[in-house]
């Protein structure tokens, strides 16, 4: 499986930005899909995860209630709905599949969101 990720640009505080993942094959309905990103002189961060099947999600307190992750499993996409952004959100964010939470296997390549104060 490859995917391919894409969405990202340059916004102002508070704006949105909806970024998509496509997947080139299936994924076993136990896999999990999640974004991670990293900003300038930052460490790696999961910003949100979904289970591929029962359609779990997870979130880290510091996007919790502004990201929102979703699955279409006819079209194998993942999308990242990004609301109310801000400075700190800059970061190349990467999609990524895997057996587990965190647990990726599987990464795209990355696209750029950059917020502007």
């Amino acid at each position: 499986v490859q995917l391919q990720a894409s969405g990202g640009g340059l916004v102002q505080t508070g704006d949105s930005l909806r970024l998509s993942c496509v997947a080139s094959g299936p994924f076993l309905s136990s896999w999990s899909v999640g974004w991670v990103r990293q900003g300038p002189g930052k460490e790696r961060e999961l910003v949100a995860n979904i289970r591929w099947g029962a359609g779990n999600t997870y979130y880290p307190d510091s996007v919790k209630g502004r990201f929102t992750i979703s699955r279409d499993k006819g079209k194998k996409s993942v999308f990242l709905q990004m609301d109310s952004l801000k400075p700190e959100d800059t970061a190349v964010y990467y999609c990524a599949a895997g057996t587990g939470l965190g647990d990726y296997i599987v990464w795209g390549q990355g696209t750029q969101v950059t917020v502007s104060s």
